[in-house]
This record gives structure tokens, sequence and C-alpha cells, in this order.
């Protein structure tokens, strides 16, 4: 059985906004154990980038902050280390890649610069030895011609390519936990799959951990281990991938999951929609937030949010329908 590498225990994150303070992330907890890969699914601005964002430390300053919690990465709460500490472990032992490559890539530096200035603020090197380095980091994660691409920049290369960049950026130091934050959202679905099955490849490799964030229930399916579904802040449901997938046992994942398009219906089939809206951050209700979207509603889901219950062994969920009122 594999251990825990990171733990994160009842996180708490919350902005402070002109309309007040926003709990952008609301008491969520998982594990992301030594060689997996746990996924993290959910609608838009339902706190997935805000979770991985706390573990990194890269909240927006001074709104966003931690305000309760633990983020246990072998052992130590990364949310009580000060910023030189974990300025050693970022981009270090834990990387991330972030949403959009031509956004996560400054446009005034060449890919060189960017790649080897990892590896000269964690490693003991010179900058010739990073220069080498960074040639063979390319060239490990598919990059044709890598020491031509050195001295190009981000908009001379593709899409695919950037996100490839991205990758070897965040690989640079062979991190223990690499956070990937849809990392495919932007790509065609040729090169969405060439990019999982690198991470894929890579993870095997190096024999890393995985956090990979996506709203693509397929790409869940394809690439991971565990899974936590995450509603407006509260994790909804969490398991192995067999088991929430087998039987999901919260009304969204399983409204999630009827929202696929399937090769085998009747042709012109109406597509399956979860109906109404997420309630808004500034407005959250008293139960369970998606109260105002569930099929199973009752009066009480009005009143209280619903504990995290055991489906099985594996498998965690918090919907009223599995405690006894």
């Amino acid at each position: 059985m594999s251990e825990a590498l990171l733990q994160v225990n009842n996180l708490i994150t919350e902005f402070d906004t002109d309309e007040g303070v926003v709990r952008a992330v609301d008491n969520i907890s998982f594990t992301a154990k030594a060689g997996e890969t746990l996924g993290i699914v959910g609608e838009s601005g339902c706190g997935k980038s805000v979770t991985a964002l706390s573990i990194m430390r890269l909240l927006p300053q001074p709104m966003g902050k931690i305000v309760g919690g633990e983020i246990l990465y072998k052992g130590r709460n990364l949310a009580e280390l000060s910023l030189p500490e974990m300025e050693k472990i970022r981009g270090n032992e834990i990387s991330m890649v972030f949403q959009e490559p031509m956004t996560a890539l400054n446009p005034v530096h060449t890919i060189g610069k960017q790649i080897t200035e990892v590896l000269l603020l964690h490693k003991n090197i010179s900058a010739q030895q990073a220069i080498q380095e960074g040639v063979k980091i390319l060239d490990r994660v598919g990059i044709p011609s890598p020491d031509i691409r050195m001295s190009e920049y981000p908009h001379q290369l593709s899409g695919g390519m950037r996100q490839r960049i991205v990758i070897a950026i965040a690989l640079a130091c062979n991190p223990d936990l690499l956070i990937a934050d849809e990392p495919t959202t932007a790509l065609d679905v040729t090169i969405q799959a060439q990019i999982l099955e690198l991470i894929r490849d890579l993870q095997s490799d190096l024999g890393m951990s995985v956090i990979l964030i996506t709203h693509d229930l397929g790409v869940i399916a394809e690439a991971c281990d565990q899974v936590v579904v995450m509603y407006a802040g509260k994790v909804a449901e969490k398991g192995s991938v067999y088991d929430v997938f087998d039987n999901p046992s919260h009304p969204y994942t399983q409204g999630l999951l009827a929202s696929i398009p399937r090769m085998d219906t009747v042709p012109k089939s109406k597509l399956n929609v979860i109906e109404g809206m997420v309630p808004g951050l500034q407005d959250l209700p008293d139960g369970c937030r998606f109260e105002n979207r569930c099929p199973h509603a009752q009066e009480h889901c009005k009143t209280a949010s619903p504990p995290i219950t055991k489906v099985s062994d594996k498998h965690e969920v918090s919907c009223y329908r599995w405690q006894e009122i």
C-alpha cells in the first residue's frame, strides 16, 4: 500500500474582496499517495485551482490566505513554513504546471533562460552545466531539436510545444510531486492525448506523484488512481476512480457522469444537463451547496451541510442520502 506523500486536512482558504470575505476552499481533506495520480474534478469556480495554489503557497497577496487546516508534505505543514523554507520546496520537491502555457511562460525571455533559472536556483551547477541539463530535459519531454529551442521565445512555438516546455520546467529538478492544473484544456484532442501520455510516462520514469486538476471526467478515468469531486469549495465525493465511477453516490457526481455524451444512445437524443446555477461564493447556503440543483433534495438539506460519510472502505461522500436522518 502506498504511503501518503501529501495530506490535506480541513483546508480553508479565504479571499478579502470588495464584497467582503469569500471562502473559496471550505474544509476540504484528501491524500495524495506516493507514486499515484490524484484527480481533482469539478466545474469552474469550485476551488480546484485555489487548492493547488494553497498547496504551493502561491495565493495572490495580500487578499488570499490560508485560515485553517494543514497541508502535510512528508510530515511538514507547508502552511506554517517561512517563505525561505517554502522556496526551497517549491519548484524543487513540489512543482506545478499552470493552466495556460502562454501566460505561464515569460514572453520576453528565451526558453533556455526560463528553464536554466530553475536549475541554477535549486542545483549547485554552473551556467554552462545548466544549459546542457536544460537541453536534456527538453529532449526528455519530446521537444525536437532541443538545442535550437533553447534560444527561441514562447511565441515561436505551438500550443502543444509550449505545454511541453512548461512541463519540462516543472520537472527540471525531478520533483516528488507534480501538480498539473488543467494541462490539456487549451489543446486539441490529439495533443491532449500526447500530453497525458507524456505525464504518465514521466511519472513512471521518475516515480513521482501527480495531482491532476481538470473538469474533464474522461481525463480522470484515463489518467488517475484516486479522484476528488469538488463543488462550490467543498468535497462532494472522493475515492478510488473505480469506486466513484462504478458507484457514483453524490447527485452532483451522478449528474456529471450522466452529462457525458454516449456513443450507444439513440441518435439525436437530448444531452443531459444539471439544471440550475452554482451558488455564488458571497451568498452560500447554510445547508448542502448542491441543494438548489439536486433532484433528491429534502427539507433538512437546506439547514446544515452534510458530513463526509463512508460508502465503502475507499469511497466517501457528502450527502444526507447516506445518513440516517
